[in-house]
């Protein structure tokens, strides 16, 4: 590795605009390269390759992070970690265990490094939960109620797109990855699993699962992204001993909002044991392709909403099914399209 560890980022567009300021945060620890991406980039001063195969030759990067569309991370994570490179791969890092293990074996056979960006992983709040005198874990619950506008959907080709996308899978992902290692929840499971949608994609942006394993506790989670009112995303653990309540993008755990989030990037450039190493979302690569796989998203009647639409009265039902460890449609009805 050279005296100052260079870095590229391929996907520099979109979300990649976040990675390249928490580069740029680093200052002199790290030297940016190049980018990698195949839209437009007008007046940029670094090196641009629309080829990522390309600039992994012409570089030889220590280090590259990956915020490209999902579908595409397995090919281009294969390719970086053979081009000698440890990786910064965004979530979901890979659509289903096949490709789960395929990255992982290209991993062990080249020595190199993936953390993967679930950032909810870095929070101060799992260690201070798991200091909880809480008891043997019996229920993890979240919920959570936000609200995106029709361009959310169409922001990009694969956006809304079954196989690849979803409330589950995408912007809940973090709190689903954070339920996951909270209970250090492993298949073999029972999934229960309910997905609508109120727009006009293929994947749901309102959905519930309860995960029962063998081992460990209960997971629910209800979700929507169909919303007037906001829910950050409440995960509520229960133990034997006592309850305790996560508030996964405040860093807040009862009430408080602790200090000392640790960056992914600067955990992977220490040399520390990576926080979010690849073989720690196994379990979410597992439930992922499950939800993925499943039947199709039952559609819901919302109404309009700014440049959208929403769910009346559904962040209501977000919570009293996270409160009682159901499912929504055991604890309201939903207003089914006709």
């Amino acid at each position: 590795m050279s005296a100052t560890p260079t870095i590229a980022l391929i996907g520099a567009s979109g979300h990649g605009r976040r990675h390249r300021q928490n580069i740029a945060a680093l200052g002199d620890r790290v030297r940016l390269v190049a980018l990698g991406e195949v839209q437009p980039m007008f007046g940029e001063e670094l090196p641009v390759y629309d080829d990522h195969r390309l600039l992994l030759a012409e570089h030889k990067p220590d280090y590259v992070v990956i915020c490209t569309p999902p579908h595409t991370h397995l090919g281009i994570a294969l390719d970086a970690v053979h081009a000698g490179a440890d990786l910064l791969l965004e979530k979901p890092p890979v659509l289903d265990v096949a490709a789960h293990e395929r990255l992982s074996a290209a991993l062990a056979a080249t020595g190199r490094r993936c953390q993967v960006g679930f950032q909810a992983l870095g929070s101060p709040t799992l260690p201070a939960l798991a200091a909880l005198d809480l008891g043997e874990l019996r229920h993890i619950a979240v919920a959570g109620a936000w609200w995106r506008p029709l361009s959310y959907w169409t922001r990009s080709p694969w956006s809304g797109r079954r196989a690849v996308d979803g409330a589950l899978v995408n912007p809940f992902a973090h709190a689903l990855m954070q339920a996951l290692a909270i209970g250090g929840v492993r298949p073999p499971w029972t999934l229960e699993l309910e997905r609508f949608r109120s727009r006009d994609i293929e994947v749901e942006d309102t959905a519930a699962l309860r995960l029962t394993p063998a081992e460990g506790p209960v997971v629910t989670v209800a979700v929507t992204l169909a919303s007037t009112e906001f829910i950050a995303g409440d995960i509520t653990v229960t133990g034997t001993r006592g309850t305790a309540h996560v508030v996964y993008p405040e860093d807040r755990l009862d009430g408080a909002v602790l200090p000392g989030r640790v960056s992914l990037l600067e955990n992977l450039l220490s040399g520390d044991p990576l926080l979010a190493p690849l073989s720690r979302t196994l379990p979410f690569t597992t439930l992922a392709e499950q939800i993925m796989a499943a039947p199709d998203p039952v559609p819901l009647a919302g109404v309009a909403h700014d440049d959208g639409v929403a769910l009346p009265g559904i962040a209501d039902l977000v919570r009293a099914a996270a409160a009682r460890h159901a499912l929504l449609s055991e604890v309201g009805d939903l207003p089914c399209a006709s």
